[in-house]
C-alpha cells in the first residue's frame, strides 16, 4: 500500500448506470493499485453547483441536441414531483436502487459546505485529487467550476483521468475558462480523440487518450459486484436506449420478430420517453448498476445507444448493435465517444441507424478475442499513465 492518499472527483451520485459504474471503476482501479483513496462528498456544495448550472442554462441559447436534452431532463424532474402517475412511482423505485448502490459501494469523504472548506479539507488530507471520467467537462460543468479542480490548493497534485468534454468543440466563452484549468491541472488524459484535439487547440497540450475506467477491468473482474445467477432466466434481447429515437426501438422489434426472443428494456431513463412504452415485453425498474451488468452479460442480443452499455457488451462478447443517439452532426454531439471506443477496439459494422436489414446484421462477425487483446494493451498503458501521474506529483505533463 502506497503512503499517498487520493481524493476522487466523480459523478458517483448521478442516477445513471454509466455514471455510477465508471465512478466506481475509478475507485476500484486505485484500490487495485494500492493507493488509499476516497470519493469526495459533494453533497454540501451541490446547491452552489446547481445555481451556477441554472445560471448557465438561463443564458445559453438552445441551439444543440445536448442542451435540449438537459432541459428535457430538468422538465422531467419537475414532472415526477407534480404528476404522481405510475412512471413517477416506478422512477422513484429506480432512484432508491441508485442511492442504495452508491451508499454501499463508495467511500465518501467528510461533507464540506463550501468550496473554501473543501479546499482546506483537500489540502490537509490528500496528496492528489483525481477527476474523471465521464462527460465532466461539458460547458455547464465548466461554468459550475467543480470538475475543473480550480479549487484544489496549488501544492496538491491534480490529475484528470479519461475525462471527457462530451463534445468536439466548445463555445468561445467556455474555451477561455477551459484554457485556465487546462493549464493548471498537472496531468491530463482524455477518453476521446476529439478531446485530445480540443485540448491541443485550447491549451497547446499534447495529452494521451486512455481507456474509460470501466475498461480497466475484464468482464470476469466485474463479477465482483454482481450476482452469478441471471436476473432473467429465459433468452432475451436487452435494450438500453437513452435517446428518443423510434427507429432504434423498431429495429429491436424487428430483431424480436426474426429471433423469436422477448425484449427486456430499461425504459424512461433520464426522462419520460413516449417511444419506450409498448415495444418491450418487460421493463423492470428495480434495477441497480450491478443488475445492469447482469442484464447485459446474460442477454442473447443487446441494442443500445449508450457508450457504457456498448463497453460491457464488448467485455461480455455480446452480439450487440449500437445506435447514434444524436442524429445531427453538431459541434455538441456526443457521438465521438462511440467512434473512439470502436476505433480503439477495432470493431466494425456495429454502429447502426435503425433501418438496417436484420438478417444481414445477424451475419456480422466480430473477433472478440482480437478485440480483447487490443483492450488489454490500452488497459496496461492506462494503468501506467495513472501510476506515473500519481507518483510524479511535483511534475506535470509539460515536463
Amino acid at each position: 500500500m502506497s503512503d499517498k492518499k487520493i481524493g476522487v472527483v466523480s459523478c458517483y451520485f448521478q442516477p445513471n448506470y454509466g455514471s455510477q459504474i465508471q465512478a466506481l471503476a475509478t475507485q476500484m482501479a486505485l484500490d487495485k493499485m494500492g493507493y488509499e483513496n476516497e470519493t469526495i462528498n459533494m453533497e454540501g456544495i451541490n446547491p452552489q453547483i446547481k445555481k451556477r448550472k441554472v445560471k448557465y442554462f438561463a443564458k445559453a441559447a438552445v441551439t444543440s441536441d445536448i442542451l435540449l436534452f438537459k432541459f428535457g431532463m430538468a422538465a422531467n424532474r419537475v414532472r415526477k414531483k407534480v404528476v404522481r402517475d405510475d412512471y413517477a412511482i416506478l422512477s422513484h423505485e429506480r432512484q432508491i436502487e441508485f442511492k442504495e448502490f452508491y451508499e454501499e459501494h463508495f467511500r465518501l469523504s467528510e461533507k464540506c459546505d463550501s468550496f473554501e472548506a473543501l479546499s482546506k479539507y483537500v489540502g490537509e488530507n490528500y496528496d492528489a485529487v483525481l477527476v474523471g471520467s465521464d462527460q465532466l467537462w461539458l460547458p455547464a460543468n465548466i461554468m459550475a467550476d467543480y470538475y475543473t479542480l480550480n479549487w484544489v490548493p496549488e501544492d496538491v497534485n491534480t490529475i484528470a483521468y479519461a475525462t471527457s468534454f462530451g463534445q468536439s468543440e466548445l463555445p468561445a466563452d467556455i474555451e477561455k475558462k477551459a484554457e485556465v484549468f487546462l493549464h493548471k491541472i498537472r496531468h491530463i488524459s482524455v477518453r476521446e480523440e476529439s478531446g485530445q484535439k480540443l485540448i491541443k487547440k485550447i491549451a497547446d497540450r499534447d495529452v494521451p487518450v486512455v481507456c474509460d475506467p470501466t475498461l480497466l477491468f475484464t468482464g470476469e473482474e466485474w463479477m465482483s459486484i454482481q450476482q452469478e445467477e441471471p436476473i432473467v432466466q429465459e433468452p432475451y434481447i436487452f435494450c438500453y436506449f437513452l435517446g428518443n429515437n423510434s427507429p432504434h426501438r423498431e429495429f429491436a422489434s424487428r430483431l424480436r420478430e426474426v429471433t423469436g426472443l422477448k425484449i427486456v428494456a430499461l425504459a424512461n431513463l433520464d426522462e419520460y420517453v413516449k417511444a419506450d412504452n409498448g415495444y418491450a415485453d418487460a421493463t423492470p425498474y428495480n434495477i441497480n448498476p450491478a443488475d445492469f451488468l447482469n442484464l447485459i452479460r446474460n442477454a442473447s442480443y443487446v441494442c443500445t445507444d449508450s457508450f457504457h452499455c456498448s463497453v460491457f457488451s464488448i467485455l461480455y462478447k455480446k452480439e450487440f448493435f449500437t445506435f447514434r443517439r444524436y442524429a445531427r452532426k453538431t459541434k455538441s454531439s456526443t457521438n465521438s465517444r462511440l467512434d473512439t471506443l470502436f476505433h480503439l477496439c477495432g470493431i466494425k459494422d456495429r454502429l447502426m441507424t435503425g433501418g438496417e436489414n436484420i438478417d444481414k446484421c445477424l451475419k456480422i462477425e466480430t473477433d472478440f478475442d482480437q478485440v480483447h487483446e487490443k483492450i488489454a494493451a490500452i488497459r496496461d498503458e492506462s494503468y501506467q499513465y495513472l501510476k506515473d501521474s500519481i507518483e510524479n506529483e511535483r511534475g506535470t505533463d509539460f515536463d
